[in-house]
């Protein structure tokens, strides 16, 4: 503050002298004799920084290591005008993109009214190139204060498509930090990014992923949170730069790629304090359970019989990428045979992945494999595995199809490109061992007509042709937000599709992230307490199988095989995967597991 203007005189003037007063925006219209001389940089005391409607001059440097004292993620390498607007505890800011450059508020252009519990900041005009450029255009945002709780929402227009909008809150307080409800971890002097889901499209970038939009940050005292309260499946991120004492939280919304708005209402977002971690994700976990319709695995009527009743689930691991076969379809129902001797075969579901030829390679043409037995030997397989007891379940990819197969010009409108038109490939597999990821691969979009048809056509024909009681989607928690179609209502549509059409069939897919608990029960990965409220999960057709611990057809080789993590495990069912020499060497390790298991489900 200016020598000039005592500290006392400043508060005589926004009215904050008095116990408890609150300065309104209007107050902040200063005397000229003042204009020029009060906090509008970063170094301001909290008191006045905090005063609500004060607008601050922030730049995207301010309050922030700079450079970083440890790992660190892209940034300009100049300051970029961020002014802020003071409200509660902390200060907010924003930023709007598009698919050409970046946009923050003119300082000059804003205007702010309201109280210390409704605030409305209203900005007329963009600037770019870090300050040196205007462009038109327009952003009202609403901030609510209840107690240690706001909640804003914005619009912005603007002449171009609006990619994403970022809220810039500072003053957050550091602490070790929880994405998505996953476990705390001390970031120390890190910068820390995150997305929402499968790292909001970017799972192979430098940051997290989170199955849902929720930060949460332990504290001393309490744990400090922000929530999304959106009620569609879109991507959200947070990205975190720490200061000495704070964090510079960004809180971005990505809007839907397919639509091209030049108006766009960003969702309301949450900020609070809670007592304990449970507390701030149940808060959260409100909204989500009413937004995607999630019910208790108990209350679930997409759950067969069967599938409450599971007490384990076998892998049969079938042809390799290479073309090698690990069991073809006669071996497969000669294991089930000796299986059906140690486990009533009704309570194990039997999974089959690569049953449809060489794994990944002959995606998505999902044909039975001719090497391994073709019709007549699956449909033995599957009858046979019947007459047991046991349940079947052949795995289809939800999004892989190879560009070199024939059908793939029928299908190719549907290949998922990224909020910025770039095609989005699933390249990140080095299937042949050349120590290359390979690129025969196209990432499908369940929200295109053409692929979603597709795949529900050869997963119907399947159900129809062969009887089988589920169909498992490979990758279905990979959403990617993409410009020819909302990927997660087209994953909904084509599960609700085929329940309608065979409303005994069970959907069982890889990973989740939150919205698709609501109408996909069991998943092949551990869910954690939070989660297996809503559905239940076994363990990963990639863990190690018993003896060397193949993966099986899996591309990540070998790993230690540990019986107690496939058998006794608390939130997963106990999975035995077999390879190529699980039932001729290691039958004995087979029959300890399948004990564990009907011990675990108390059958005697």
């Amino acid at each position: 503050m200016s020598d000039s203007v005592s500290r006392r005189e400043w508060l005589k003037t926004v009215g904050l002298v008095g116990a408890g007063a609150l300065v309104t925006p209007d107050a902040l219209q200063l005397p000229a004799s003042l204009a020029g001389k009060v906090a509008v940089t970063s170094s301001v005391d909290a008191a006045l920084r905090h005063a609500p409607g004060n607008i601050v001059d922030l730049v995207s440097t301010s309050d922030i290591f700079i450079p970083p004292k440890g790992n660190g993620f892209q940034k300009f390498s100049f300051d970029f005008p961020e002014p802020s607007v003071a409200f509660g505890d902390y200060t907010f800011g924003f930023l709007v993109f598009t698919s050409e450059n970046t946009y923050g508020l003119d300082r000059s252009a804003m205007k702010v009214t309201g109280n210390g519990d409704a605030l409305t900041i209203v900005c007329d005009r963009f600037v770019w190139a870090g300050g040196q450029q205007t462009a038109p255009g327009h952003l009202t945002a609403s901030l609510r204060r209840t107690g240690a709780t706001i909640e804003w929402d914005a619009v912005v227009e603007m002449e171009m498509p609006v990619k994403s909008v970022t809220t810039i809150v500072r003053s957050v307080p550091r602490g070790h930090v929880s994405f998505g409800a996953s476990g705390f971890r001390d970031p120390r002097d890190n910068e820390m990014l995150a997305g929402y889901a499968f790292g909001a499209g970017d799972l192979n970038g430098p940051g997290g992923s989170m199955t849902t939009p929720l930060l949460m940050i332990q504290t001393a005292s309490d744990v400090f949170y922000v929530s999304a309260l959106d009620n569609h499946m879109r991507p959200k991120r947070f990205y975190l730069a720490p200061g000495e004492t704070s964090y510079r939280v960004e809180a971005v919304y990505e809007h839907d790629a397919w639509r091209e708005d030049k108006r766009v209402s960003v969702p309301t977002w949450r900020l609070g304090r809670a007592a304990t971690e449970q507390d701030a994700t149940a808060l959260h976990m409100q909204h989500i359970e009413k937004t995607f319709g999630l019910k208790s695995w108990e209350t679930r009527t997409d759950v067969p019989a069967w599938m409450r009743n599971l007490a384990m689930v076998t892998t049969l691991h079938g042809m390799h990428y290479t073309g090698y076969m690990f069991n073809d379809f006669a071996k497969m129902l000669e294991i089930l045979r000796w299986m059906a001797t140690q486990i009533p075969g009704d309570r194990v579901l039997v999974f089959l992945p690569a049953w449809d030829g060489r794994y990944y390679w002959d995606y998505p043409t999902y044909k039975v494999s001719d090497r391994m037995g073709g019709e007549a030997g699956f449909h033995r397989l599957i009858d046979e595995g019947h007459k047991l007891g046991f349940r079947m379940m052949p795995m289809y990819g939800t999004n892989a199809a190879n560009t070199k197969l024939p059908v793939w010009p029928k299908i190719a409108s549907a290949v998922t490109k990224k909020i910025d038109g770039n095609v989005y490939n699933l390249d990140w597999v080095d299937w042949n061992n050349d120590r290359h990821g390979d690129g025969w691969l196209a990432y499908m979009n369940l929200g295109a007509d053409a692929w979603r048809e597709h795949l529900e056509g050869r997963i119907a024909d399947m159900i129809a042709r062969y009887n089988v009681d589920a169909y498992f989607l490979d990758i279905v928690g990979g959403h990617v937000n993409s410009t020819n179609g909302d990927m997660h209502e087209g994953t909904r549509r084509l599960v609700e599709n085929l329940r309608a059409k065979y409303p005994q069939v069970a959907c069982v897919g890889e990973m989740p992230y939150d919205a698709l608990h609501g109408f996909i029960p069991m998943f092949q990965v551990g869910l954690g307490p939070l989660w297996s409220k809503y559905s239940h999960a076994y363990q990963h057709l990639s863990s190690p199988a018993p003896g060397r611990g193949s993966s099986g057809v899996h591309e990540s080789g070998f790993g230690h095989f540990n019986p107690d993590t496939l058998s006794l495990s608390p939130n997963s069912i106990p999975t035995l995967q077999v390879v190529d020499d699980t039932f001729t060497k290691h039958r004995d390790v087979m029959t300890e597991i399948i004990q564990r298991a009907k011990q675990r489900a108390g059958i005697v």
